[in-house]
């Protein structure tokens, strides 16, 4: 089985506007993948090899972030966790062209695994 690459987190904001205004600053980068995009909820930036997305969400979750990380056989990776795990979203092809899934961690973090 291939290791991980981490790829993307994801942080839950309450104002995304203010969120991307504060983080376009810090980063010194503007934000892109604007999703949806007539009013978004979601939207990255590359940092490096990986990008750091900010979502915006009611409610807005208390704890918690979504991790994703790349792998090369995802189908293998379900088998192997998904039948014990908290399952957020089951194995799935995705409107992007990846196939997918995401489990829940004991602390409520999100964890992608979705095909390179």
């Amino acid at each position: 089985m291939d290791t991980p690459n981490f790829a993307h987190a994801r942080v839950n904001v309450s104002d995304l506007r203010a969120a991307i205004a504060w983080y376009e600053s810090l980063f010194g980068v503007p934000a892109e993948g604007h999703w949806p995009p007539d009013e978004p909820t979601y939207v990255h930036f590359t940092l490096g090899a990986a990008q750091f997305a900010l979502g915006r969400y009611d409610p807005v979750p208390a704890v918690g972030a979504r991790f994703n990380f790349e792998v090369d056989d995802v189908d293998a990776w379900w088998a192997r966790l998904g039948p014990s795990a908290d399952v957020v979203e089951p194995l799935h092809d995705t409107t992007y062209d990846t196939r997918k899934f995401t489990i829940r961690d004991p602390d409520g973090n999100e964890l992608g695994f979705v095909n390179t």
